[in-house]
């Protein structure tokens, strides 16, 4: 297994954990979101990032790497939605729900794979903050095709940015160092 792969698992590992421990304390309660709230809740996650990036001072003592974790599990719930549909109560066992986030987990590491190849990890010699920009980026896209009704014309889908979201959180905390041993 790469090196690559490898620290994409570590990272995915423990934002799975966290998935579930979730899961458990609330149930699959985030069934209930529109796709619009989850991008929403991604932006307040990926705009947090920014401004720890940039400001001097913190008022709450965290760093970006929460943040990111939150970028990825919520992408990855937007995922589930796009297929599933929303639904007014939460209708979805633990079992069930996260078997459904390794299913898009793989799906998107694939992407990551196929891209990486291409771009010759490219990813690897830019900064933690322009791929902060890059996400919001794609929130701002996402957003956009959300007000057009999912409908493009020449781009692609919401799909394809909440995965590329998601790989780029996932670079992010490979090149902060989290999750590696």
């Amino acid at each position: 297994m790469s090196q690559t792969s490898q620290e994409y698992d570590n990272v995915i590992a423990i934002c799975r954990q966290l998935y579930t421990n979730k899961l458990k304390d609330y149930g699959c309660a985030w069934r209930i979101l529109r796709l619009p709230s989850l991008t929403d809740q991604i932006f307040i996650k990926a705009q947090r990032i920014r401004s720890l990036q940039q400001n001097q001072v913190r008022k709450v003592d965290e760093d970006e790497t929460g943040e990111f974790i939150g970028i990825i599990n919520y992408a990855i719930m937007a995922l589930i939605q796009l297929d599933l549909g929303v639904v007014e109560q939460p209708d979805l066992k633990v079992e069930k729900a996260v078997a459904l986030f390794d299913e898009k987990v793989s799906l998107t590491k694939s992407l990551m794979e196929n891209k990486n190849h291409d771009y010759g990890e490219a990813w690897r010699e830019m900064r933690v903050s322009s791929l902060t920009d890059l996400i919001l980026q794609k929130l701002l896209r996402v957003k956009q095709i959300e007000d057009n009704s999912g409908k493009t014309i020449v781009s692609e889908g919401i799909d394809a940015n909440y995965q590329d979201m998601i790989n780029y959180a996932v670079f992010a905390l490979i090149l902060m160092k989290f999750g590696q041993k």
